[in-house]
């Protein structure tokens, strides 16, 4: 019985109702123009008349929901008042169902008007009743037997059924709300393909910058520290390489700065500056500043690397980016073998470096914490571009790392 009552006692449930109020009052501004129908049929008997200005009004609220903007105001007000989760509509609406909206404003109205009517003599009544204001008389049959106010307990006990049929209409008039709400203010299968195919795409574009944000900062950052321990530790001995290592880190941040920029403007949804593009043409950069960090590689290019073009090229620089930067954090100090093979079908590449038993306490000597993000990326970046590729260990003391990417993916 408690339970029956609480919806009775929200406050929501007065909001709805509310909301339906407003639908039903709003619609008075297109009565005027549904009345000018009679004039096109005078003669018309009495009945006939009232249902073509019925009519005639219908017709006019279902073609102000046709303009997007109504729905937009609608979800905005039925939100917060009804409380159910409306998203926001789509930016592409399909023709097909723009019919939803004018059928929520109709029955809306329809609601507002028969909540408003009901629960409006239902609220006289119990006000009315108990002082007998009005001279007001009422009585209640139901199976043959009759109970009729006389201004005593009875007419107490009426006013307070009075006001709780009139708290049952607004709790039933929100509830038909409600459920209407989703159904008809909600996205549609359209739209609702239109917000995930969006919502993808934004997904897709942050992790795409994560990746490039991962590969070029964490690139950097491991270069640079590698670069700052070798001035520091020749800067008394030999001031010139000292001065090397120091510009190589000052080249490495600015090109570092360049790609931060451009991610924070695409984050902060800004028109940010043109996107930098690191290709196979700025691999001899890239082997200068590990060069100059103190890194010993062996380069193999063969074919025209610095000619390939597009996403082939771009793919690539990044790959090998990360595979150098493992090399740098994990190796064993050995040379670090880098082979780049450009042909008419795709692009092979691979990096081979020094995997000894102290790899990896030397890299957590110089500060290194591996963030697990890289190889998954890496993976990730060849499978999209539907390449193969081959990471582990390579007889007992090398650690391998082989691409293969198709030519179809260069455009």
């Amino acid at each position: 019985m408690i339970r029956g009552l609480r919806p009775l006692l929200r406050g929501s449930t007065y909001a709805g109702m509310l909301l339906a109020y407003c639908g039903a009052l709003a619609s008075l501004v297109l009565l005027p123009f549904a009345l000018l129908a009679t004039w096109a049929w005078p003669a018309a008997p009495y009945g006939a008349q009232v249902a073509l200005v019925l009519l005639v009004w219908a017709v006019l609220i279902g073609t102000v929901g046709l303009a997007r903007t109504v729905r937009r105001a609608l979800i905005a007000f039925a939100r917060p008042l009804l409380r159910v989760p409306l998203p926001a509509p789509a930016a592409v609406a399909a023709g097909a169902d723009r019919w939803r909206t004018p059928l929520w404003l109709l029955l809306h109205v329809a609601l507002g008007w028969a909540g408003a009517l009901t629960s409006g003599v239902l609220v006289l009544m119990g006000i009315a009743l108990p002082g007998g204001w009005l001279d007001a008389e009422a009585g209640l049959s139901l199976f043959g037997r009759s109970l009729r106010s006389d201004g005593g307990w009875r007419s107490w006990l009426l006013a307070l059924c009075c006001l709780l049929l009139a708290a049952l209409v607004c709790a039933v008039v929100t509830g038909v709300l409600r459920w209407l709400a989703p159904r008809l203010l909600g996205p549609s299968s359209a739209e609702r393909l239109a917000l995930m195919a969006e919502r993808e795409q934004r997904l897709a574009e942050r992790n795409r910058l994560a990746h490039e944000l991962h590969d070029s900062i964490g690139h950097t950052l491991t270069a640079t520290t590698i670069q700052a321990a070798v001035a520091g530790e020749v800067l008394g001995a030999d001031p010139e390489a000292a001065r090397a290592a120091l510009r190589s880190i000052e080249e490495s941040a600015r090109a570092a700065l360049e790609d931060l920029d451009y991610v924070l403007g695409v984050l902060r949804e800004e028109r940010a500056d043109t996107a930098p593009t690191r290709t196979l043409a700025d691999l001899p950069d890239l082997l200068d500043r590990l060069r100059h960090a103190g890194a010993v590689l062996d380069v193999e290019l063969s074919g025209e690397p610095a000619q390939v073009q597009g996403t082939l090229s771009r793919a690539a620089y990044r790959i090998l980016q990360e595979g150098l930067t493992n090399a740098l954090r994990h190796g064993s100090g050995g040379p670090i073998e880098v082979r780049v093979a450009a042909a008419r079908d795709g692009l092979e590449l691979s990096v081979v470096n020094g995997a000894g038993a102290g790899a990896r306490t030397e890299a957590g000597a110089r500060g290194f914490r591996t963030s697990g993000h890289g190889l998954p990326g890496l993976v990730e970046r060849v499978r999209l571009l539907q390449g193969e590729i081959e990471v582990g260990p390579d007889g007992p003391r090398h650690w391998r790392l082989a691409v293969r990417l198709p030519a179809r993916c260069a455009a």
